[in-house]
């Protein structure tokens, strides 16, 4: 099948070449992705206000949990695709894009029913107060039914990568974006629709770039991965390896929620609106940063997936170390601009000069460490990629929970509202010792035991 060669590549194309195309799409993807944010946050700082900034921090967490529901289903099912079509095993892939469309629909109708139900009450508890509320529930009650197609979009984006099509799909989110930007001013300054307007916005374009994902799948000639008769029924063997592989990033997205929840009542109590604010932009910008990390470990996961699958695992390590090369560089650069240049970067959302002044200090201190955080996130992926779901999960919980909750308790009690800045670099510290020390374990012994997923009975 000609189609074939898009994987027959994955096997054969030099290791650092591979990886070049298939992260370069990703990377273009990701950060077009979150324009998305990056816009509407930057408009509504600059047009609606300081006040506005901070209500849209308070959406976080539920934002995060939407996120997470969907990176389980998406995650986990690019993974597996990428190993069954380095198995050799191209029906079972077709089943893991059928389930993952009606695991995705009925996640999505759930929680958007229940965030519709206990909106106030949810972002109360989230941290807001009288003056953010109003901001609050304004974006979240248009962004609600958007959350679903963005959850689409992600998804089965990530399976046109996996299954050989790194360059499609990163034109598909090129379109959702563009559109974005060019909407998001519209409706937020000439239309004067405030933060309502932001999040009308964003539900158009990605309305917009869901379609031309999900058109993709349609396709027959579009490589054997596509949309077919019989492979919609649910198959619980498989639901459960998608959940399985998916659990890392879910769980990295549900503790991102928890201690949003905890750094947004923290951050209340020793700083106000006004650290709620500057901890929104500093989000932002790391997520930024960030997100063109998780664009390598994209275009990681079906070179290592597909090759882990097939036994070649000289060609695993190989990918990791690129990708673990290219990923801490990213963040030294993220980091250089949190050290050298962060009153920039605050203006860049905000022109109050106090609050720009305060976002810089939280910038400085917070990112100490931050080099080391793509380390980090790539060695996750990695362990996510060749179906090692217990490591996976356990480094997602390092950083996010193990180390960094106890200390979000302890730091602030003696340092008042630096200690919550300090509590980022500690993790990371601690967090980073832990991951190196199991990536060496497992680089060392790859491919010693490993159960083959060319065996006939193993599909979950």
């Amino acid at each position: 099948m000609a189609d074939n060669r898009n994987l027959l590549e994955l096997s054969r194309m030099p290791v650092g070449r591979l990886l070049w195309k298939y992260s370069l799409p990703s990377v273009a993807g990701m950060l077009v992705m979150q324009l998305y944010n990056i816009v509407d946050r930057i408009f509504i700082g600059q047009v609606v206000g300081p006040d506005a900034i901070a209500g849209l921090a308070i959406t976080f967490p539920v934002m995060n949990i939407a996120t997470a529901l969907g990176v389980l289903v998406g995650a986990g099912a690019s993974a597996r695709v990428s190993l069954f079509l380095g198995a050799g095993r191209e029906d079972t892939a077709r089943r893991v894009l059928g389930n993952t469309l009606v695991l995705t629909l009925v996640v999505g109708a759930l929680y958007i029913g229940v965030f519709a139900l206990l909106m106030d009450r949810l972002l109360m508890w989230f941290g807001a107060n009288e003056v953010t509320l109003p901001y609050a529930r304004d974006f979240m009650m248009y962004i609600l039914p958007g959350l679903m197609l963005t959850n689409l979009t992600f998804s089965f984006n990530n399976i046109m990568r996996a299954s050989g099509f790194p360059m499609r799909a990163m034109l598909t989110m090129f379109i959702g974006a563009g559109l974005n930007i060019c909407l998001a001013p519209t409706f937020i300054y000439v239309f004067g629709l405030g933060i309502k307007g932001a999040a009308i916005a964003t539900d158009i374009s990605m309305t917009v770039g869901m379609v031309f994902v999900m058109a993709h799948f349609v396709r027959g000639k579009n490589g054997p991965v596509t949309f077919r008769r019989g492979i919609y029924r649910l198959d619980w063997r498989l639901v459960w390896g998608i959940a399985g592989i998916g659990a890392a990033p879910f769980i990295v997205n549900v503790a991102s929620c928890a201690i949003n929840i905890f750094i947004n009542r923290s951050l209340l109590s020793f700083g106000g609106v006004n650290a709620i604010a500057a901890a929104g932009i500093f989000t932002t910008y790391t997520v930024m940063v960030v997100c063109i990390v998780l664009g390598v470990c994209q275009g990681m996961q079906p070179i290592v997936g597909y090759n882990y699958g097939a036994g070649h695992y000289g060609r695993v390590r190989g990918c990791f170390y690129w990708a673990a090369g290219a990923a801490t560089c990213i963040t030294f650069l993220g980091w250089c601009g949190g050290m050298f240049v962060p009153r920039w970067i605050a203006l860049a959302f905000v022109s109050d000069g106090a609050l720009a002044d305060f976002t810089a200090h939280a910038l400085s201190t917070a990112m100490l460490l931050f080099f080391a955080v793509g380390f980090q996130i790539v060695s996750t992926t990695y362990f996510q990629a060749i179906g090692k779901v217990g490591l996976s999960i356990f480094l997602s919980l390092t950083r996010q929970v193990i180390f960094f909750m106890p200390l979000l308790y302890l730091l602030p009690g003696r340092f008042g509202l630096n200690g919550i800045w300090y509590t980022y670099f500690t993790s990371d510290a601690a967090a980073t010792a832990v991951t190196a020390a199991l990536v060496v374990w497992s680089l060392v012994r790859l491919g010693r035991g490993y159960r083959s997923l060319r065996s006939r009975h193993y599909v979950g």
